[in-house]
C-alpha cells in the first residue's frame, strides 16, 4: 500500500502559495489541499490560524461564537457481526467468539450472542438516561445475516425479517422506555432503508473513510473483500441521506494507505454531497490507529501533526458552515492543537460505556474535557445527537412522531441541549390530531385555481426544500439543448412498419430523433399498428381526481402542486370530504376515483387504508385506483411493514390498482436533477412488480421534455416492455409532457420549457412501436396538451383520452391551461377531431355497466357544481 508518509513533500513555493491563498480565504482546489495536508511546523501554525479564524465566523454566524459542542451519550453494540472484513477493525468478531464471551441469548446455543437483547440494550440505555445522557448510539456491523448464520437464525427465532428490522424496533423502545434519542450507525442504506428508519431516529451517520477505490478493490487493500466498503456506495449513502432529508455523520479515516491526493479527494466528495442536500451535520477527521490482533497492526499510527493538518483543510474546503468534529480520545491529550485546527466538536462523549470501536481508547471525564476546551478560550456545551442547525429548521428534517422526543431535550432559542432536562420515556406515535379528521387551509383549490389561480409562482421555501440549485447547473446542462444525431431512419423506418419487436436501439433512437417527412412516417406507422392491436375505437373513463392533500417536504423540483403547510395554497381534505367527492363523482357517472396525494409530515403509514375504506364505505360500486408508488414506500416504511405486505393491505381495504406515477423518467441520472427525495428508479420497479404479482394491476407513465434526452426515453421504454413481458400487469401507458411553467426546476433555469410537437409526436408514436405488442394502450394528456394536441396524439398512435378527471390540480397548479375537467361530449369531440369513434371503458379497459353510461350520458359525466369545501 503507498502510504501518505512516503510521498515527496511538495516545493517551499506550492506551500507558500496554498497557504497565502488560506489566509486570503480563496477557494482551494484538490491539488492545492492536498499540499496543505502536507503542512508541518510553522507552516502547520500558519494553516491552523486561518482554519480556526474560518470556524470562529461559522460559530458566529450559527449564534454561537466561542462554544465546542459534544453529546453525552450511551454506545449500544446492538451486534458485533458483519459481512465485511475491514482490515483494521477490532469491533467486529466472529459467532464463536461472542458465544465464548457469552454475551447475549438466544433459544439455541447457536445463536447465542449474535445480537444483544432487548433487555440489554434498554438496559444500557436506562442506565445512560440516569447519567444525564441524552443520546443512544447504535453501532453495529453491515447486514451480518448475509455472511452468518447464526445472525439469520437468531432473527428468524425473535421474529425480524432482517437487522434493520431490529434496529428499528429497538430504536422505538429506547425513545418510549428511556427518554434518550436514537443515533443510527447501521453500516451501507439504501434510500428505502432510511424511509424506515427516519421515524425512529433523528440523526444518522457512516463513515465515508476514503474515497480511493484501490483500498477497496486491490487485494492486501484495508477494505479488500468488504462490499460495503466500495467508496461509490458509500457516497450512494451519503447521497440517499440528503434525498431523504436525514441529519447525517459522516467522515474521513485517515492514515489508512491512501494518498495525500486521495485524502483531498475524500474531502471534495462530502463537500459535493453537502453543496446538493444539505444535510451532512458533521463530518468527523479521525486518526487510524494500530490495533493489536489485525491485519494492519504493524501500520503507523497517523501522527497528530497530520491529524491537524487534515483537520484545518477540512475547515478550509467545507467552510465555516461545517461543524468539524475529532474524537477526543483518539488525540492523545492535544486538545488544543486540534481546537486550534478548526473544530467545533468533539463527537460523543459517554460517561458510562467504553468506545466499543476504539476500546484500548477510553473517554476523557467530561469535566476534564471542559477544562481542556476552557484553556483553549472556548466553552464547552451539550447538544443532541441530531445538530442544533436541524433541530431548529424543523421539517422536513425531523419526523412528526420524534419532534416531542427532540423539543423535550432541546433549548428553543439555541437547539442545543438543555442540560438540566428530565431525560424520560416517552409515547412513539402518530401526531394526536388524526390526519384526515379536519380538513385545513385552501381547499377549494380543485376548483378556484382555474378562477383565481395560484396566490404565488413558487412555494415560500423555494431556496432551501430542492437542494442547491447551482449544484446541479453542471448534470442538467446535456439535456439543456436539442440533441440530434446522425442516422439510417430509412432503413429503421422499414423495420418498425415490418415488425416494430425487431427495432434495435440504434434503429429506436434514430427514430425517436426523426423530424419532418422521417417523423411523419414514424406517425403512420404508428398508427397502423395502433389500428391492427386495438382497433379504432378511442376510449375514455368517467373518473374524479381527488388530490387528498398538496402538503410534501419531498423536494420533487418538476412540482408545483407541493406546499409547506404554511404556505397561503396548501390544503389537506377530511376523510369525509374525499368520500362526498366520491359520491358526487358516482352521482354522474363515475366508475372510478383516482386518489393521489403529497407526502404529508403528519400522514400516517395507514391514513391510506383509511382513505380507501372512507370512499369503499361511501360508494360500494367505485373502482378505487389510487396512491403513487412513493406513496406506497411512504405508506410501508411509516408503518414498519414491507411493501408487499403493505399493498396486500391496501387490496384487502379496498384498493382496486395503483397509478405508475412517479416513475418520470426511469433512469437515476434524471431522476437526481428532478428530484431530491423522491424514489429511486428501482424501488419504483419493486412496487409495482410486487403490485401486479398481488393481483393489483397499475398504469405505466413517462414525464418528459425537461432535463431528458431521447436515449433516456428508450431507456424508459424498454424498462416499461420488459416489465410488463414478466408481469403483464401494465393496464396502459400514459404519455405525460412536462408542464414547466410553474415548474421549480424552470423558474432556476435548469430545465426546458416543455417537448416541443416534435417530442410529443415521436414519444407517442414510439410509445406505441417500442411497447407492442406488450402494453397495447397508450393513452394522451388533454390536460397537458389540449383538445387539438390529444386529437394529433390520436393520429400518432395513441388510442385513449384518459379521464374526464373532474377536478385536476397539479398540472394546473404547474401552469396547464386546458382546464380542470372534460365532459364526456368533450372527450368525444377530441376523438372525433381525429376522425375516430369513442367509447367508455373501465379502470381495466373493459366494458362498463349500462347503467353507469347511463348516468354519465345523462350528466355528461361533468359535475353540475364542484364542492364547496371549506367549511364554517
Amino acid at each position: 500500500m503507498t502510504s501518505s508518509s512516503g510521498q515527496a513533500a511538495p516545493t517551499a513555493n506550492a506551500m507558500r502559495r496554498a497557504l497565502r491563498r488560506a489566509r486570503d480565504g480563496v477557494a482551494l482546489d484538490a491539488a492545492e489541499a492536498a499540499v496543505l495536508l502536507q503542512a508541518r511546523g510553522e507552516d502547520l501554525a500558519d494553516l491552523t490560524a486561518s482554519a480556526a479564524r474560518v470556524r470562529d465566523a461559522g460559530l458566529e454566524a450559527a449564534g454561537r461564537p466561542g462554544v465546542i459542542t459534544y453529546s453525552r451519550k450511551v454506545f449500544i453494540p446492538l451486534t458485533r457481526l458483519c459481512r465485511d472484513r475491514c482490515h483494521y477493525c477490532t469491533f467486529v468478531t466472529v459467532p464463536g467468539k461472542l458465544r465464548r464471551e457469552g454475551h447475549g441469548g438466544g433459544p439455541t446455543r447457536r445463536s447465542q450472542g449474535a445480537y444483544l437483547s432487548p433487555d440489554e440494550v434498554l438496559d444500557i440505555a436506562r442506565r445512560g438516561a440516569a447519567m444525564g445522557c441524552k443520546e443512544a448510539l447504535f453501532t453495529l456491523g453491515d447486514r451480518p445475516e448475509d455472511r452468518w448464520p447464526e445472525a439469520r437464525e437468531w432473527l428468524d427465532a425473535h421474529g425480524y425479517d432482517d437487522t434493520l428490522a431490529y434496529v428499528r424496533a429497538m430504536a422505538i423502545r429506547v425513545l418510549e422506555e428511556t427518554g434518550l434519542l436514537p443515533h443510527l450507525n447501521p453500516g451501507v442504506l439504501t434510500w428505502t432503508d432510511f424511509q424506515r428508519l427516519k421515524p425512529v431516529a433523528p440523526s444518522m451517520g457512516m463513515m465515508l473513510e476514503t474515497t480511493a477505490t484501490r483500498l477497496w478493490s486491490e487485494p492486501g487493500g484495508p477494505h479488500h473483500g468488504s462490499p460495503d466498503k466500495e467508496p461509490a456506495v458509500r457516497l450512494r449513502v451519503l447521497e440517499d441521506a440528503g434525498r431523504s432529508s436525514v441529519p447525517f455523520t459522516t467522515g474521513i479515516l485517515i492514515g489508512i494507505g491512501e494518498t495525500y491526493a486521495e485524502r483531498a479527494e475524500s474531502l471534495f466528495a462530502v463537500r459535493r454531497v453537502q453543496r446538493a442536500y444539505r444535510g451532512v451535520q458533521e463530518v468527523i477527521v479521525q486518526n487510524f490507529r494500530a490495533k493489536p490482533g489485525t491485519a494492519m497492526r504493524g501500520m503507523p499510527d497517523a501522527e497528530l501533526e497530520e491529524l491537524a493538518a487534515a483537520v484545518a483543510v477540512a475547515r478550509h474546503v467545507l467552510g465555516p458552515a461545517a461543524r468539524i468534529q475529532a474524537p477526543p480520545n483518539l488525540v492523545g491529550g492535544e486538545y488544543a492543537l486540534l481546537i486550534g485546527a478548526g473544530i467545533d466538536d468533539w463527537g460523543g462523549v459517554s460517561p458510562l460505556t467504553p468506545d466499543h470501536v476504539n476500546p484500548e481508547r477510553p473517554w476523557p471525564q467530561i469535566d476534564e474535557l471542559a477544562g481542556h476546551t476552557r484553556a483553549a478560550g472556548f466553552e464547552l456545551r451539550e447538544r443532541l445527537t441530531v445538530y442544533p442547525e436541524f433541530v431548529r429548521r424543523g421539517e422536513p428534517w425531523l419526523d412528526p412522531r420524534l419532534l416531542p422526543h427532540v423539543t423535550a431535550l432541546a433549548d428553543p432559542d439555541t437547539g442545543l441541549a438543555r442540560e438540566d432536562a428530565a431525560v424520560t420515556g416517552r409515547p412513539w406515535q402518530e401526531p394526536d390530531e388524526a390526519f384526515t379528521a379536519v380538513s385545513a387551509g385552501r381547499t377549494d383549490l380543485h376548483r378556484t385555481i382555474d378562477t383565481t389561480g395560484r396566490t404565488a409562482d413558487r412555494r415560500a421555501d423555494f431556496d432551501e426544500v430542492y437542494g442547491d440549485w447551482e449544484a446541479l447547473r453542471e448534470s442538467a446542462a446535456p439535456g439543456m439543448a436539442p440533441e440530434r444525431i446522425d442516422a439510417d431512419v430509412r432503413a429503421a423506418l422499414a423495420t418498425a412498419a415490418d415488425d416494430p419487436t425487431r427495432l434495435t436501439d440504434d434503429q429506436a433512437l434514430a427514430l425517436l430523433h426523426a423530424d419532418g417527412p422521417a417523423l411523419d412516417a414514424v406517425c403512420r406507422i404508428a398508427d397502423d399498428v395502433r389500428r391492427d392491436t386495438v382497433g379504432d375505437d378511442v376510449t375514455y373513463i368517467v373518473t374524479r381526481n381527488v388530490n387528498f392533500t398538496n402538503v410534501c417536504y419531498t423536494g420533487c423540483r418538476f412540482c408545483a402542486f407541493a406546499q409547506r403547510r404554511t404556505d397561503a395554497d396548501a390544503y389537506t381534505l377530511s376523510l369525509d370530504q374525499i368520500a362526498d367527492r366520491a359520491a358526487q363523482a358516482w352521482e354522474v357517472g363515475a366508475v372510478e376515483v383516482c386518489m393521489q396525494g403529497g407526502i404529508h409530515p403528519d400522514l400516517p403509514g395507514t391514513a391510506y387504508f383509511d382513505i380507501v375504506r372512507a370512499v369503499g364505505e361511501r360508494v360500494p360500486g367505485i373502482h378505487v385506483h389510487a396512491f403513487s408508488p412513493m406513496e406506497v414506500v411512504n405508506g410501508a416504511t411509516r408503518t414498519g411493514m414491507p411493501i408487499r405486505d403493505w399493498l396486500a393491505a391496501a387490496k384487502e381495504a379496498g384498493l382496486g390498482s395503483i397509478p405508475g406515477t412517479a416513475a418520470e423518467i426511469l433512469d437515476d441520472e434524471v431522476r437526481w436533477i428532478l428530484t431530491k427525495g423522491k424514489l429511486p428508479a428501482a424501488t419504483w420497479v419493486e412496487v409495482v412488480t410486487t403490485a401486479h404479482e398481488l393481483g393489483l394491476p397499475s398504469s405505466s407513465t413517462m414525464m418528459y421534455g425537461h432535463v431528458d434526452r431521447p436515449r433516456h426515453w428508450l431507456g424508459h421504454l424498454r424498462l416499461l416492455a420488459e416489465i410488463q413481458q414478466r408481469t403483464g400487469g401494465f393496464t396502459e401507458f400514459v404519455t405525460l409532457p412536462f408542464v414547466h411553467t410553474n415548474a421549480p426546476v424552470y423558474l432556476a433555469g435548469i430545465a426546458r420549457p416543455g417537448p416541443t410537437v416534435r417530442d410529443n409526436r415521436a414519444v407517442t408514436a414510439m410509445a406505441r412501436l417500442l411497447l407492442h405488442p406488450h402494453i397495447t394502450n397508450i393513452q394522451t394528456s388533454w390536460v397537458k396538451l389540449g383538445a387539438e394536441g390529444a386529437a394529433e396524439m390520436l393520429r400518432s398512435g395513441a388510442n385513449d383520452l384518459g379521464g374526464t378527471l373532474m377536478e385536476e390540480t397539479i398540472s394546473r397548479m404547474a401552469g396547464s391551461s386546458y382546464g380542470s375537467y372534460k365532459s364526456v361530449r368533450e372527450l368525444v369531440a377530441i376523438a372525433e377531431a381525429a376522425g375516430r369513434p369513442a367509447r367508455p371503458r373501465t379502470t381495466t379497459y373493459g366494458e362498463v355497466p349500462e347503467e353507469r353510461v347511463r348516468a354519465a350520458e345523462a350528466s355528461g359525466g361533468r359535475l353540475p357544481e364542484l364542492l364547496p369545501v371549506l367549511e364554517d
